[in-house]
């Protein structure tokens, strides 16, 4: 475990998974047309370690012969990431992304560094020098950012941002990528050129610092730059470098940098899709889609691609599902913290649904909390595309057991009686195949409408309180007397038990 603050590249990351026994390497020949992505998928659904193809055909002396996967592809993983032991709780980490992502420390400039160490413009460009990926057979081509974080610069205010959105090799310097301008932040950046009528610069920053990603892939608000926030999760600046042909700074370490311009001109377009999403499905056909057009790319010796196999299924989700799960859990809480809410005590999102459905546990104070939870958050910037089902406890359940809850939403939900609550017509997730075409039309409606639903699940304090059951509203549960319990864990052993 790294104890001295500072961030860590990807290489450091690798070798602190190999000491954990969280890593390995695949040495047999493999190839980039779906192989890659089908191995990665089945170790997703056994929770195995991560992945480095060491030995992809067609790549043995080419400008990039590996790729990295699986980094976090576990919350053991997630834990060490964080700079804790793998057996953290979800509270402890929910808690401390909570801290962390209102703190900062800027990043310091420096003259070059090892991302510098090769640089290549002009016709020498070719994405495809790189072993990118097909990662799924319905995928519409070779996937070359799914975790990369892309950096932008509101024009306005000169604040970067950085986000992990996906895009597709078109021509061999050319990024087709799904940039929606409602909601995304480098879409909203994106909005602004377009007003201005100017190319929008661009960074890709490919393999770094794994909270990179981390924070990349989070709705933190508007205007703050993520590498600041990066900073205080290490505890020292991000050390940048500024890119060759855009105006832009990105990390000094990370091992591919891919700068370029995206056209506002739709004429300037190019076919990206279909892609195997984080929802589980592959997306809608293949649509004409704003396209990084690539001036720069500058690269470490040797240089390790870095990806991740996306789309989520029951026993089987991605590295973005791990980190959104955390980031999205400790942004409700806040959300709920700042909205006055009293008496949370736990937020989980499983990685399953990457904060679509939201576990909230409370000590209740008053009839109406559960609503005024879901209120809060469907209010939310950071609630756009997350929250649409919001689940409401009590402090008996553990929002980490679906047998706790299932039973709390069984014998506490009465639909009749306010325990299902749905909001129709709110602003929902553009990519949910559970909405219908004509109402996620971006273009038309700028995002996606979603029929939003509260399910409390904690006990109604409309009932009267009744002396039978000792002045509670609800009857005693099944569990033995506490004097019993303790009575029976004195003599277990008595009665032959381990």
């Amino acid at each position: 475990m790294r104890n001295e603050p500072g961030c860590m590249d990807l290489r450091q990351w690798m070798d602190l998974l190999d000491r954990e026994g969280e890593l390995h390497r695949i040495a047999a020949p493999v190839s980039w047309d779906r192989e890659i992505g089908t191995i990665s998928r089945k170790v997703l659904e056994r929770k195995g370690p991560a992945l480095l193809f060491e030995n992809i055909r067609g790549y043995e002396s080419a400008r990039g012969r590996r790729v990295f996967t699986g980094g976090i592809g576990t919350r053991e993983r997630l834990a060490l990431a964080l700079g804790f032991p793998k057996d953290t709780s979800n509270r402890e980490i929910v808690q401390h992304v909570m801290k962390k992502n209102g703190e900062r420390i800027p990043p310091v400039r420096v003259a070059t560094g090892p991302v510098k160490q090769n640089i290549v413009k002009g016709d020498a460009i070719d994405l495809l020098e790189f072993p990118v990926p097909k990662w799924h057979y319905l995928e519409g081509g070779r996937y070359i950012n799914t975790y990369a974080c892309i950096v932008t610069k509101d024009p306005d205010t000169g604040v970067q941002n950085a986000g992990i959105y996906r895009g597709m090799v078109g021509r061999k310097n050319s990024i087709p990528s799904l940039l929606i301008k409602g909601g995304q932040h480098w879409g909203q950046h994106f909005a602004k050129y377009a007003d201005r009528k100017e190319k929008m610069p661009v960074a890709c920053v490919i393999g770094w610092d794994p909270i990179m990603g981390f924070l990349a892939g989070s709705p933190l608000p508007a205007g703050i730059c993520e590498f600041d926030v990066l900073g205080a999760y290490r505890g020292a600046p991000v050390p940048v470098v500024r890119c060759e042909t855009v105006d832009l700074e990105v990390p000094a370490g990370a091992e591919i940098i891919i700068e370029g311009l995206i056209d506002p001109d739709p004429a300037s377009y190019e076919i990206e899709g279909p892609f195997a999403e984080f929802t589980g499905y592959v997306s809608d056909l293949p649509t004409p889609r704003p396209t990084i057009e690539v001036t720069c790319i500058t690269h470490r010796n040797d240089p390790i691609l870095r990806g991740t196999q996306e789309g989520n299924m029951p026993n089987s989700y991605s590295e973005n599902a791990v980190i959104s799960s955390a980031q999205r859990a400790g942004i409700a809480w806040n959300i709920l913290i700042a909205a006055g809410i009293p008496g949370v005590l736990d937020v989980y999102a499983d990685p399953i649904t990457c904060g679509i459905n939201i576990y909230i546990k409370i000590r209740k104070q008053y009839q109406a909390q559960p609503k005024q939870i879901a209120a809060a958050l469907w209010g939310a910037g950071a609630g756009q595309g997350r929250y649409k089902h919001v689940f409401v406890f009590e402090d008996d359940i553990d929002v980490t057991s679906y047998e706790q809850m299932d039973w709390a939403i069984a014998y506490r939900v009465n639909a009749g009686h306010g325990g299902i609550v749905i909001s129709p017509g709110l602003l929902g997730h553009a990519l949910d195949p559970s909405t219908p075409l004509e109402e996620r039309d971006v273009e038309q409606l700028g995002a996606g409408i979603w029929n939003r639903v509260l399910i409390d699940a904690t006990r109604n304090w409309s009932f009267k309180r009744r002396p039978e059951w000792n002045n509670e509203r609800f009857p005693p549960t099944v569990a033995p007397a506490p004097e019993d319990e303790a009575l029976v864990l004195e003599r277990w052993k008595e009665y032959g038990f381990e």
